[in-house]
C-alpha cells in the first residue's frame, strides 16, 4: 500500500465518484488511455489522492504502482490538494543564494504545513519550485499568479495576511 501524502482528509463526493467511474468505463478497454483517465480524474478532483488512484487502478485493471508511477513522474499531476492561495517559493540558485530557503521555512512555520501540503481549511498550499525566470527579483515567491520579489523573511507575514 502506498502511503497517503496529504494532510487534508479525502472528501470526494458521490457525484465526483460517478463522474470518474463514467470516465473509467468509457476508457477501460484500452490501457494506453491510463494517462488520459488520470488527467480527467485530476480535473474532477483537482488532485490525485490515493483513494482516486485506487479507483483508477481497479477500474483500468492496472497495478496501483503504475498509476502512482505516472502520477509522480509527470509534473502535471498533483498528489496533494492545492489551496485557494497556492504559494510557490523559488529555490533556484539565484533565489536560494539570496535567502529563499529561509522564506520557505518561515512560510511553513506561519502556515503550520510542510512543503507540498495544504492547510486543513484549504485556504493555503505551499510548494517549492526550481526557477520561475525572475532571477533579477530574487528571492521570489508567487501566490497563484501574483509574483513577489526582492523579499526578506520579514515580508512573509504581511504577504500571508493579505490573503487571509
Amino acid at each position: 500500500m502506498l502511503k497517503k501524502l496529504s494532510t487534508v482528509p479525502f472528501s470526494g463526493t458521490k457525484e465526483q465518484e460517478a463522474r470518474l467511474k463514467a470516465v473509467i468505463e468509457a476508457n477501460k478497454h484500452d490501457k494506453s488511455l491510463l494517462m488520459a483517465v488520470m488527467q480527467e480524474a485530476q480535473g474532477i478532483y483537482e488532485y490525485l489522492p490515493i483513494e482516486v488512484q485506487n479507483m483508477i487502478a481497479e477500474g483500468m485493471d492496472v497495478p496501483l504502482e503504475k498509476v502512482y508511477g505516472v502520477a509522480t513522474f509527470y509534473a502535471q499531476f498533483s498528489l496533494t490538494p492545492k489551496g485557494a492561495c497556492h504559494i510557490s517559493v523559488c529555490l533556484g540558485t539565484a533565489c536560494y543564494v539570496k535567502g529563499s530557503g529561509d522564506i520557505y521555512n518561515k512560510l511553513q512555520e506561519i502556515l503550520g504545513i510542510g512543503g507540498d501540503e495544504c492547510t486543513p481549511d484549504k485556504k493555503f498550499s505551499l510548494a517549492a519550485c526550481r526557477c520561475i525566470g525572475a532571477c533579477g527579483l530574487a528571492p521570489v515567491l508567487t501566490v497563484n499568479d501574483e509574483v513577489y520579489g526582492r523579499l526578506g523573511v520579514d515580508d512573509v507575514a504581511g504577504i500571508i495576511e493579505k490573503y487571509r
